[in-house]
Order: structure tokens, then sequence, then C-alpha cells
């Protein structure tokens, strides 16, 4: 664990595991993130990125949200954690950090993914290359949620709602949608719209700024407004995913649990006690590590040089998709079969499966 000190910066940068002298992770900018939270992100990382067949190691950085200005703040991130970046230490994006802020502090780094010598040909630069990329991560939580629907209710449509609105949450209920399944209730940070007959997701899409809030004023008919900062929880739903902060359903509030199916589309979204007591319940629980991969996969596979390069841009793109996309569906068809098996964890019996594959 590294603190990185400058004036009005007060960062970490966790490196849980070093594949032939590499690590990669995401960047989180929140009020509170801390130094135990960034570790345990980490370690998190390691595990998705080893479930995922990826040779690279985990790793994940914290800035805390203090009262300086943001880009002077991203700039200093930047300085001060170029040395790691340099040597072999990847970081991008994660909760509060944008595709543009992560290009700044890598600019500020004199960093370029190019220059890697694992990297080999990109049709475009780095960052255009994640504006086709932006909704990769949804999109492997709506395929981990697809898969656990398929086994719970079989082909019938399901009433599913979505704890957070930001750019996971935003796709996977715009996948969902499309796949015919009724989005009944999202949560942002304001609280929580509820429509028992189906919310408008297109419409819900428009009125929604970058940071994934609502505007209220523009709600159409038949929608309710909750202001309770957990009225998600007591929705009358199939599925619940999770697509928000740190420690959403903890043993406090896990009895209010009303869907059958959870999907932890965020990092570390329930802790350890509640997802033992969600078993006890009779919950399908999608563990974070198995749903929400497609940012890191895809950064992993051009890290390790596992996509092929010299794809133009399309193809590079529909080839991570699909990639992506793969891994999630068998990584969680494999988490359901050892669950329905009696294991509560699946992820310890996960990593042992894949360490004996290779």
């Amino acid at each position: 664990m590294t603190e990185l000190f400058s004036p009005g910066l007060q960062a970490w940068v966790a490196v849980d595991s070093l594949v032939d002298g590499m690590a990669m992770g995401g960047t989180r900018m929140t009020g509170t993130v801390s130094r135990q939270e960034v570790a345990q992100l980490a370690r998190a990382m390691s595990t998705k990125l080893a479930l995922a067949g990826l040779p690279i190691g985990g790793a994940k950085a914290g800035i805390r949200v203090g009262t300086g200005d943001r880009e002077t703040t991203l700039r200093a991130f930047g300085r001060v954690s170029s040395p790691l970046l340099h040597g072999g230490v990847y970081l991008g994006c994660d909760l509060g950090i944008t595709h543009a802020d992560r290009d700044l502090f890598l600019a500020e780094a004199g960093y370029d993914v190019a220059q890697n010598p694992r990297v080999g040909r990109l049709p475009v630069d780095w960052g255009t290359l994640w504006t086709h990329l932006a909704d990769i991560t949804g999109f492997g939580v709506c395929e981990a949620a697809a898969a656990a629907i398929r086994t719970r209710f079989g082909s019938r449509p399901c009433r599913v709602a979505i704890q957070g609105f930001g750019t996971v949450g935003r796709a996977v209920a715009k996948s969902l949608a499309e796949r015919g399944h009724s989005v009944v209730a999202v949560a942002d940070i304001r609280g929580t719209v509820e429509a028992r007959e189906g919310l408008p997701v297109g419409h819900l899409l428009d009125l929604t700024d970058s940071a994934g809030v609502m505007d209220r004023t523009r709600m159409p008919d038949g929608v309710t407004v909750h202001g309770e900062p957990e009225a998600w929880l007591g929705v009358d739903a199939d599925v619940l995913v999770l697509a928000a902060d740190v420690d959403a359903i903890r043993a406090d509030n896990v009895r209010r649990v009303t869907a059958e199916v959870v999907v932890e589309g965020g990092n570390l979204c329930c802790t350890a006690e509640a997802k033992e007591m969600l078993a006890g319940q009779g919950v399908l629980l999608i563990p974070d590590v198995v749903a929400n991969v497609g940012a890191a996969a895809a950064t992993g596979c051009v890290l390790t040089g596992t996509v092929p390069f010299g794809l133009a841009l399309k193809p590079m793109v529909n080839w991570m998709f699909d990639w992506v996309g793969l891994r999630v569906r068998e990584n969680t068809e494999a988490a359901m079969e050892l669950i329905a098996g009696g294991v509560t964890d699946p992820v310890p019996h996960l990593l042992a499966q894949r360490r004996t594959a290779w």
C-alpha cells in the first residue's frame, strides 16, 4: 500500500498482486474512500482478473475528495503516481472518475498505454477506444443477471430494481429492458423512483445527467418518487441489481430484501455477513468478482496482449464485448452450480477450478 502526498491531495494506491511485473485497477474518487477500502478493492481486482484468466495482478487507487479544485487534485495525483504507472501498475477509472479524468491524470504522469511493450497496434488512441467501451461493464452485469434469471425463473419476463444509475446502472437498465424484462425501480443518490407496471427506461435515460442523477421535475405520470434512502430494498422485484457504492446491503438492512436474485454490479456491494444472510434467505447472489468485470477485463486484454491487435476499431470492440460476455456467462454458470450444490461462497472454489485448469 502506497500513500500519496501532495498539497491538497490525500490518496492511496494498493497493489495486491503482481504477475510478470504488472498490475492494474481502477481509481476511485469519493469523499469517504479509505485505505482499508482501497486494499479490499485491490484484492477483489486480483480475483476478478484471475477468474477471467488474465495474466496480470490486481491493484486499486483511491482519492479522497477534498475542498480543492478537482482538476488540480487529479493533476497532482498523476504526478505523484507517475513512478507506479511507468513501473507497471496501470490505474484507470472507477467510481467518481470519468474517462476524461483518467486521461487527465495519465497525461500529467506522461504515461501512454501504447508505451507498454505488450500492447500492439490499436486502431485509435486509448481514450478514443474507451468511448466505444463505455458500456462494457454494464453489458457484463446484464449477462450475469440474464444467466441468473434463466436459472431461477426460466424464460418468463422479470421485474427488476436497480440501485445506482451511473454508467453501469444505465447500461443494465437499457439491456434488460431490451431483453423483455420490466425495470420497476431505479435508485440514484437522491432516492428511488418506482412504477409497478414498469418504468419508461428510454425516458429515464434522457432525463438523467452524467453523474447518474434523475431530474425529478421531468418524471412521467404514474411514477412514484421515494425520498427514503433505501426504498429500493423493499420494491416488489424479482431481481435486484446493485450498481452503486460499497456495503449497500448489510446485516442491518438485509432482511428488507424482497428480490429472489441479487447481482453485485458494483464493487463490494454486500458485506460478508449480509452475503451469508442472503444465502440463508434463499436469495441467489451473483458476486461482484463474477459480474462486475467488463472494464477490468477489457483493459487487461489490452495490457496483456490478449486482444488480437491489428483489428479495425469496430471488430476490436466487438471482440472485446464477445470475450467479456463469454467469461461472465461461464463464471456465472459455474458459480450457480456451486451454489446449487450447497456452497455459500463460490468464489474460492471458482479460483481453485481456474488454477487447476491453468
